[in-house]
């Protein structure tokens, strides 16, 4: 079966590949139809690894994923041949002290796409546990389906934030997690969220939204727009999605006393904190890794036109386009936010 393969560092090829297709009892065979093109897939392209996760063998990428059953299990009774679903990329060991927990997404054995060493799903036909297939609401097409992962983990991370009704938000990055982690505060109940970026393209598809300050912080101080907007109190919640280290030289000057700082971006290494200044805000910090419990949510919101995820939606390219897609992606245009691949 062909498949996108990452060969080795900038290396990606469309070739055939024996993947595993036997259906157990309760998995689903999905059609692939839309993959979104993740920054991590984009990271392994260009790197090679992420943190401790090195692609030592090939291995065929994607994890944002849509598509169609074409087989069910036996044991499989909520889903039917010709539903149109979405996939939950992280399977865990259902019986591991984190799933048993609630916090599976934190199982140390969890089996993620394209995550080294395990296949993603940028091939024709993937085979998945029924339990992370979710049937897509009749008015969610395909690309929107594809883009319920990466919205999840802006939901996971107002989740995690515990936002109130008419708490301001401070999100930096606006990339497709930053933009993502937008959308999912304003649904968790801000009054205002202020999004800010080095690129100001990113930023124009907020331009319309009236309940978002947009900040060019190549032109403005995002310290001064914080304060304008709070007089001078600082935001309820900060929720950090660039990754990169230098932001939390003032990271905290953002949050008011009593506030909450969402760490959602991961920098390249180590960085430093000012532990003394959390103190004297009593900040409250909590972490995001992926998500979990949070799919059905992100349709839900999708389907009632509550979260509207299609302009960020940047561009298409067929299955056959992958390897283009993916260096388009590496190349970084401004104005994109997310790219997708259709199946031919």
């Amino acid at each position: 079966m062909k498949a996108l393969v990452l060969e080795a560092t900038r290396e990606l090829s469309l070739r055939d590949i024996e993947l595993p297709q036997a259906v157990g009892p309760r998995d689903v065979k999905i059609q692939i139809h839309t993959v979104g093109v993740c920054g991590s897939d984009v990271h392994y392209y260009t790197h090679g690894r992420i943190g401790p996760f090195k692609v030592e063998a090939p291995m065929v990428l994607g994890h944002e994923a849509s598509g169609t059953i074409v087989e069910v299990g036996a044991d499989v009774t909520h889903l039917e041949v010709g539903d149109r679903v979405c996939m939950e990329p992280g399977i865990p060991q259902l019986d591991s002290p984190a799933t048993m927990r609630g916090m599976y997404n934190l199982d140390p054995a969890v089996r993620f796409w394209a995550t080294p060493p395990i296949h993603g799903c940028l091939t024709p036909f993937v085979v998945h546990p029924a339990a992370f297939t979710f049937r897509l609401p009749d008015n969610v097409s395909f690309a929107e389906g594809a883009i319920v992962e990466p919205l999840s983990i802006g939901l996971q991370a107002a989740k995690k934030a515990a936002m109130k009704p008419g708490d301001v938000a401070v999100v930096i990055g606006a990339g497709t997690i930053g933009a993502m982690t937008a959308l999912a505060a304003l649904a968790g109940g801000a009054s205002r969220v202020i999004l800010a970026d080095v690129v100001g393209a990113k930023l124009k598809h907020f331009a319309d939204n009236t309940a978002v300050t947009t900040v060019n912080v190549s032109e403005q101080s995002l310290a001064d727009v914080v304060a304008h907007v709070t007089q001078g109190w600082g935001a309820d919640v900060v929720f950090e999605a660039s990754g990169n280290a230098k932001v939390f030289d003032t990271l905290l000057d953002h949050a008011c006393p009593g506030g909450c700082i969402v760490l959602v971006g991961m920098p390249p290494g180590p960085v430093a904190l000012d532990v003394v200044a959390m103190q004297a805000k009593e900040l409250r910090f909590e972490s995001v890794f992926r998500y979990a419990n949070i799919f059905p949510r992100a349709l839900a919101l999708i389907s009632s036109g509550m979260i509207d995820v299609k302009p960020f939606i940047s561009r298409k390219f067929s299955f056959s386009e992958g390897v283009k897609a993916f260096e388009e992606a590496a190349a970084g245009h401004p104005a994109d936010v997310k790219i997708q691949i259709e199946m031919d």
